[in-house]
């Protein structure tokens, strides 16, 4: 790894891991003070989830792929959200875990993918596709109505996200990525655009939607040249 890494990079690294491990010996101090837990609870605790959420490492658990490992992987993690949850009236789920603070896009693949583990999922994306272009057609009834009611349109629109966000999932996607990209070209686009009618001199707020997409069009030709 080391030399794929810059050296300004490894000192960076170097200081960002003192900074992470400072923060777990302080919390490891308070505990102790407390008389909770200290350092050694902490080392202990990692060693013990690690060789219980690897089998095929740490014992004679055998696994045919990467897929199966993952799947082994959830099975252990949802067995060990039983275990915590066996002491409350909280019916387990193979759902629970999952943060609420996630960014939306994240937070969506991740339950998607919880559900999938389980066997809830389509065998393939052209199910999903027709998801999309299902729950697009339903957003499209709903906004076209005489008064379109706009709860409604939002869960409509709420559904097509949450299936996009599935078929980038099941194309091996990530959906936070896809959408920064598709962000960062459109900004690029409309800065190129700017630029080309101030040479001309003229500004977008001075042309109509056929000029606006005239212009628009020519910048996507300049990058495909």
């Amino acid at each position: 790894m080391a030399d794929s890494i810059e050296k300004g990079d490894l000192d960076a690294l170097q200081g960002e891991l003192g900074d992470l491990l400072f923060q777990v010996v302080f919390y490891a101090q308070l505990a102790t003070e407390e008389g909770r837990f200290g350092f050694k609870e902490v080392v202990q605790s990692i060693n013990q989830k690690l060789i219980r959420r690897h089998p095929h490492v740490f014992a004679d658990v055998e696994v045919e792929d990467a897929r199966s490992q993952t799947r082994l992987w959830e099975q252990l993690k949802q067995a060990e959200r039983k275990s915590d949850s066996s002491s409350d009236d909280h019916q387990p789920s193979a759902l629970d875990g999952v943060l609420e603070a996630l960014p939306a896009l994240t937070r969506a693949a991740k339950v998607q993918r919880r559900a999938a583990h389980v066997g809830f999922d389509w065998p393939d994306h052209s199910g999903v596709l027709d998801k999309v272009e299902e729950e697009f057609a339903e957003l499209r009834v709903e906004i076209e109505q005489q008064q379109p009611a706009a709860e409604q349109v939002e869960e409509e629109m709420g559904d097509l996200l949450f299936s996009m966000v599935n078929l980038c999932r099941h194309l091996q996607l990530d959906g936070e990525g896809v959408l920064r990209r598709a962000t960062t070209k459109f900004e690029r686009r409309f800065r190129t655009m700017e630029m080309l009618l101030a040479e001309q001199g003229t500004h977008l707020e001075q042309l109509d939607q056929d000029a606006m997409e005239a212009a628009w069009q020519q910048v996507k030709q300049r990058e495909s040249v």
